[in-house]
Formats: structure tokens, sequence, C-alpha cells
């Protein structure tokens, strides 16, 4: 379909089926929005198709199929009579994600406008970045609309440029290619966005063909709008990368004075020139920037013997698989007990874990721990999650990948 404005998958019926197994079915009944390929009785079709799911006669619904993936089926509609979805179909979702967003646009131009099945469409991310829409497929029935995607952003959101960032490595699962390219446009290096978080505007830049994820960490925003409401004093803000923590508590610290200094630390070179930049152009002060391992920095001060009034911890994913937890629960258990030795009566930390494979209750557990290590007793003030555009589907558990805590040192 390369070229084409309109999806390839058009008609009224769908002509490959694939049966599940009696447990499949179960499973099915959950609400659950992936079917496994060992609940699959029989499947016809290519991979990328969508198909009519059915079991014993019964007809449940229509997805996209991957003949690659331990993940076979991805629900887009359940239905009795799913018909193939066109255009129209693939424009009304697109819409309404959007306008769920619509209050958004007030306080930021970097949003997510598409968040995966939680907004219908399975395996595709869509975030706004100013006047460039950045979109990630998953799934090889996703890839195949990115030209009509393209199209159809450019119209409703006002985009001047789409790019497509599929260079995560879950791609390779689905047999898809790791690749950065502009569908339509073109895309500056670095594009400056803004937040009004409780301080006021802060602008930041991005670089939406090569920075982390889509070009910002969006699921982050009203974490660290609420963490700067905490910030008091001496701040570390740990695994900073664009510094967005940093930046809303300066502003947030500046009347009245609250904020005495914030140090951030980041292994990215790249990551905190982008920060100082942003530093410059919102005229703050008092954020100065540490290129150095995090984990060495929390021993070296830990040593030195320093002290934080708020730290913030927002380390990347430590457990990428199951097989992974074990070292990943040893990691976020010592940078928090340093991070806990590191602040003083009072102090607060806010910390995080991106990892999906760590449940909230173990990610919990790990703190407790943590906690008894720094010999030290907190307060759980707060139990956060992931910005409001970045949806949870109630059944699907994996959707609720972000957890955040807001601790207090008791006096």
């Amino acid at each position: 379909m390369s070229g084409s404005s309109e999806p390839a998958q058009i008609g009224d019926v769908l002509r490959c089926t694939c049966q599940l197994t009696r447990k499949g079915l179960q499973w099915a009944k959950t609400g659950h929005p992936w079917v496994y390929r060992d609940d699959l009785e029989s499947a016809e079709g290519s991979h990328g198709d969508i198909v009519r799911v059915e079991h014993e006669g019964l007809t449940l619904g229509s997805a996209f199929l991957s003949t690659r993936s331990k993940i076979a089926l991805r629900w887009i509609e359940r239905s009795a009579d799913p018909q193939r979805p066109g255009a129209a179909f693939w424009r009304q979702r697109l819409r309404e994600a959007a306008e769920m967003r619509s209050s958004l646009s007030v306080k930021t131009d970097a949003y997510r406008v598409v968040h995966d099945a939680a907004d219908g469409f399975p395996g595709l991310v869509v975030d706004r970045y100013g006047s460039i829409a950045v979109v990630q497929a998953t799934v090889a029935g996703t890839e195949a609309m990115l030209p009509f995607l393209a199209t159809e952003l450019c119209g409703l959101l006002g985009a001047k440029a789409v790019v497509a960032r599929n260079d995560v490595s879950i791609r390779e699962k689905e047999g898809l290619p790791r690749e950065v390219k502009v569908l339509r446009g073109t895309c500056p290096e670095t594009l400056w966005v803004f937040e009004d978080g409780p301080g006021g505007r802060v602008e930041f830049p991005v670089d939406c063909l090569a920075g982390q994820k889509t070009g910002a960490f969006l699921d982050q925003r009203e974490n660290r709008w609420r963490a700067a409401t905490y910030a008091r004093g001496r701040m570390l803000d740990a695994f900073s990368h664009l510094g967005l923590y940093s930046l809303h508590a300066a502003r947030c610290g500046l009347d009245p004075p609250r904020v005495s200094e914030i140090i951030a630390v980041d292994t990215s070179e790249g990551a905190l020139r982008s920060l100082e930049s942003a530093v410059a152009r919102n005229g703050l002060s008092g954020i100065r920037s540490v290129r150095e391992n995090v984990f060495d920095y929390l021993k070296g001060a830990c040593s030195r013997g320093e002290r934080f009034d708020t730290v913030v911890l927002d380390p990347p994913a430590f457990a990428k698989s199951q097989a992974e937890l074990p070292a990943a629960r040893r990691a976020y258990r010592e940078t928090n007990r340093r991070a806990m030795a590191l602040l003083g009566p009072g102090g607060v930390l806010v910390t995080c874990s991106c990892s999906y494979n760590l449940s909230e209750p173990d990610f919990l557990q790990v703190l407790r721990q943590a906690a008894a290590d720094a010999r030290a007793d907190f307060r759980l003030e707060e139990r956060r999650g992931q910005a409001s555009d970045h949806p949870v589907l109630l059944c699907h558990p994996e959707s609720a990948y972000l957890k955040c805590a807001i601790l207090r040192k008791m006096v």
C-alpha cells in the first residue's frame, strides 16, 4: 500500500478466520487485548492481516494476525458481526482519541494522542510535539496503515511533519525492521515545546528523530508537575535525562523561593546540554548538571555525607523481561536505599519504576526493604502512575507499567 492514503484493509467481508481453543475462548472472555499463539486451534491469513476470530462457530470479533510473534492476535473489535475496517472506521477512532486529549493542548503542546489498545489502535502510539507528529508501530497490521495515518494526522492535528520512530527492539519479534524515517514534511533536529506546570511555563527541546522514546518522557508529565510542589531546599534529580523534573521544580520554587540548589545527574552529555539550553531559555538558575553514572554518584554522595531535602529517582527500565527481575529488584533496592540515606529528616523522595514486569506491590515491597536497609521510616504520601494521556486498560494489567511513589522521611 505504499503511497496510499487509505488503509489496505477495506471491504465488507473478513475472508480469513482464526479458531480459538477452549482455553483461548476463556482467555478472550477476560477482556485482555491479546491472544497468544498457544491459544489458537487454527489460523488462516498472512502476517498483518485482519482476521475473524471464532470458536466452534461462535464469532467473537476481529483482530490483527501475527505469524511471527508469541502474541498471535490483537483485538480490533469484539462483535458477533465484525466488518473489515475501512478508512472511516480508523478515522473515527483517531478523532475520538484526539478529542479525549483536547483539554491538554491548553497546558502543553507535547502529549500522546494515541496510546495503543487503550485507544483502539493495537500496536500504535502517536505523540505530538508542537507541529510534529511522531508515530510508532510495533505490529505489522498497524505498520501497513502508516501512510494513511500520516495523511490523517496532518489534517487532524495540523502537523507539518510526521515522523516514524520505528526503532524499538520489540519490532524484531514481529519481523519488522528497526528504522526512523520522515513520512511527511520536514522535521528539524531540535524542536522547542512547552509545559505549563504548577509554577508556570517551561520550554524544553526535543529531538524527534533520535531522542529517547519518541523525543521525551511524556508519561511522567503529571508526576514531575506534582513533584515540583514538594521540592524544597537542596534537590537531587537522578537519571535526569532532559531535566524536566529539575526545570519544573526550579520554576515552581521561585515564588516564594523554596529550592536553593538542584543537581541533575545523567550519563548522557547530549541530554545534559539540552537541559543547560533549557535553563538559559527559561531564565532559570541554580541547576547544576553532572555527567556521571547515577549508581556511582549516589555511592559517592553517601560517602561524602551529603544531604538533600528532595530526591527524584527516575531510572530506565531495569527489568525488560521476567528473567531480569531478580537483578532489577536488587538495583531498585540499592538505588533507593542510598537515596533514602541522603535525605534529611522531613525530606521527600520521588521514586519511579517503568518496568512493567515489576508490579506496583512488588515495587512497594522493594521500597520497604530499602527503607529497612537505610534504617529510616518513611510515610507514603502518594502513589501515582503514568500521565492521563497514557490510559490504562482495566483488563490489560501490563498497560499499567509506570509506578511512582512519593515518600517523606520521618523526623
